[in-house]
């Protein structure tokens, strides 16, 4: 390998903000690295994305354990990647749940997933040796699902692909908050290695459609207020499209995945490159879109082998 991953490199310390993004929902953000979500119910508690490990997933608990005592029951994943799923057993929750389509995923290429994740971008895995093994849910669901936590009321939608097949949507009605997961964030490069980029910004404005007041993002700052949140959907959009578009142009004319690679820096680079994880995610959301462009309809599934292959074509 001509060099290692960007993400191989980075060990920096994150700092971690817990905000209030309406009575009893809190955002759990650290600088770029995977938030988690709080609802708080009348007697019970739920988690939005359980951390890669159940190390990191205490500081979630640690954090939840300022404001409340109730005791933890969900935890919710709004899709199958490790770096989100991993740490689900810190939580001792009753119901652990997913879309029957992320399930799947962690089916069809769970491990693989985790073993690639891992070895690109091993900062996220701290405490990985107390991960007991793949996260599976104990209930699923295909389009829609609610749970109520006491009188409170929370709505769980799938609306489209978008960075996988199977994400779904976190809703609060009676605060009109949302906790997007990895289809919207803010000041962050998106990873696109599973995703769908043609159907991704009609899922966005879907997400748009509920008027928000608020939004806990997969990746930066909670989105507190109406401009907030419709900045993050028009500069994911723009990312995503930024990132479509050229290897769209460089596929037509049957050009190389290193032709595609070249052409998306061109575009993203004066606009994206102080995002996080930006690096980290350019080999990967080219390799997915120059595939996309080419028809490829399912994403391929990522192994620690293919990284390797992919990033050394694209060094060469």
């Amino acid at each position: 390998m001509a060099k290692a991953f960007a993400s191989q490199g980075d060990m920096s310390e994150k700092q971690i903000s817990f905000t209030e993004i309406g009575k009893g929902l809190w955002a759990f953000t650290a600088e770029g690295d995977p938030n988690s979500g709080v609802i708080i119910g009348d007697d019970s508690v739920m988690i939005v994305e359980a951390q890669a490990t159940p190390r990191l997933a205490n500081k979630v608990i640690e954090k939840v354990r300022e404001v409340t005592d109730k005791p933890i029951t969900h935890v919710v994943m709004t899709h199958y990647h490790a770096v989100r799923v991993l740490g689900a057993s810190a939580f001792g929750a009753e119901q652990v749940i997913m879309s029957a389509k992320a399930r799947g995923m962690v089916v069809e290429r769970g491990q693989e997933d985790w073993d690639s994740e891992f070895q690109r971008f091993p900062r996220l895995f701290e405490g990985h040796e107390s991960i007991p093994g793949l996260t599976w849910p104990t209930t699923t669901f295909t389009d829609r699902m609610t749970v109520y936590l006491g009188n409170r009321r929370v709505d769980l939608m799938h609306l489209g692909r978008g960075h996988t097949a199977g994400d779904i949507v976190v809703h609060v009605p009676d605060e009109n908050v949302m906790f997007t997961g990895d289809l919207v964030e803010y000041h962050s490069a998106c990873y696109c290695g599973d995703g769908h980029f043609a159907d991704w910004p009609q899922t966005l404005e879907r997400i748009r459609g509920f008027d928000l007041a608020a939004i806990a993002p997969g990746r930066g700052d909670a989105l507190i207020g109406s401009e907030m949140v419709n900045n993050a959907i028009d500069l994911t959009r723009d990312f995503l499209e930024s990132t479509y578009r050229p290897a769209v142009q460089v596929a037509a004319r049957g050009g190389t995945l290193k032709e595609a690679w070249d052409a998306i820096r061109a575009e993203c680079d004066p606009k994206f490159a102080d995002y996080a994880i930006y690096e980290h995610c350019l080999p990967f959301n080219a390799a997915r879109a120059y595939d996309e462009a080419r028809g490829i309809d399912t994403p391929r599934i990522w192994t620690a082998q293919r990284d390797i292959e992919m990033w050394e074509a694209l060094q060469g």
